[in-house]
């Protein structure tokens, strides 16, 4: 029987997952990290047809998540956007329904991330609560035998090393950042060890920018917008943001973007030596597209490298960590039983 690796990447913002790995063709899949609670089971039908989740129970909750979670009855959108997301009941539904989707009954191993500022604290803690027997649906039960936790931007780091082998040169610095929904967060590497006192995080993500955006917008309509999601959406498309029949230009907001992903960067240039030993500078994550023009403002001398897809990044390059993770023990995954991984795959070590 063949080992089943897969990969989730819980973010702020979306949930990204492997649904399949087969010769180098990685196909992913995401929803929004929204989980909406009830204490009975409902169904999950609206008036276009059935909508795409799963209700997930959790601490005697059931918590509905998937693609087309926006459709469910609470209009009330919370986001866990906070240090303890992990430990959240929102965390483990979110993840379960990405193995819900995945449509496997049995994970081998399975990869997941931390911000770099909680890896050393917090990874013991999430690879026991990714291990186990997760429950999903109508009876639904998915097994995980071992868990591997990663820094999150070092998923990154190894797809791109992929698609550029120079990447992985331990001749060379790399500084990978990933724009997520509520942290920033950078890793500077030397191949492909990571030099842990220059690397880190900072909570100046995308969220900063939407929700100045919509503080802004809801002041002068004299309302109080909260709707980050249609914000975000409009900055993406490059489209008007229409409300009560009124169009909003949120290119008027660039300066203030501009400003936020400065911030962001100023820490990011405090932690370096200086940049001029950087060969490679990545910018990934599903917020890249709003830092890009700061970034390459901060590092004029540089060539950045922006991947397709950056949304996916991470969970593509933790698909790989693992599946390289097994190649180097073989005999661990021959064994039944299983718990957590305590190490990196060695290519992906710290100096």
């Amino acid at each position: 029987m063949s080992i089943v690796v897969r990969a989730i990447d819980v973010g702020f913002g979306n949930t990204k997952y492997v649904t399949a790995s087969a010769q180098g063709q990685l196909d992913c899949a995401h929803f929004p990290s929204l989980a909406y609670f009830g204490q009975d089971e409902i169904p999950v039908e609206s008036m276009g047809g059935r909508r795409r989740t799963v209700q997930v129970p959790v601490d005697g909750l059931l918590y509905e998540v998937g693609p087309d979670v926006e459709f469910a009855a609470d209009r009330f959108r919370s986001r866990q956007l906070h240090d303890g997301y992990t430990q959240t009941a929102e965390y483990r539904a979110l993840a379960t329904g990405a193995l819900h989707f995945m449509k496997v009954e049995t994970v081998d191993l399975l990869v997941v991330g931390l911000p770099v500022s909680q890896y050393t604290s917090k990874r013991a803690a999430l690879q026991k609560a990714m291990t186990g027997t997760f429950h999903a649906g109508r009876k639904q039960r998915i097994v995980v035998k071992r868990a591997l936790v990663v820094p999150q931007p070092q998923g990154a780091l190894y797809w791109c090393a992929q698609q550029n082998p120079g990447v992985g040169s331990p001749k060379y610095k790399s500084l990978v950042m990933d724009v997520g929904s509520r942290t920033f967060d950078w890793l500077v590497t030397r191949g492909m060890r990571v030099v842990p006192h220059m690397s880190d995080s900072v909570t100046r993500g995308v969220s900063d920018i939407l929700r100045h955006i919509a503080d802004t917008v809801g002041a002068r309509m004299k309302e109080d917008f909260r709707d980050l999601d249609a914000v975000d959406r409009a900055l993406r498309s490059g489209q008007i943001l229409r409300l009560n029949q009124t169009d909003h230009d949120l290119k008027k907001f660039d300066t203030a973007i501009h400003k936020i992903a400065d911030q962001a960067l100023d820490f990011v240039l405090a932690r370096l030596d200086g940049p001029q030993e950087l060969e490679h500078i990545i910018l990934v994550g599903g917020g890249a597209y709003l830092y890009t023009k700061a970034v390459r403002r901060r590092f004029p001398k540089h060539r950045i490298t922006e991947v397709a897809d950056p949304m996916y990044a991470n969970v593509r390059g933790f698909q790989l960590l693992g599946e390289q993770y097994v190649r180097e023990r073989p005999d661990l995954f021959r064994a039944d039983g299983g718990n957590v991984a305590s190490e990196a795959p060695e290519s992906a070590q710290s100096q």
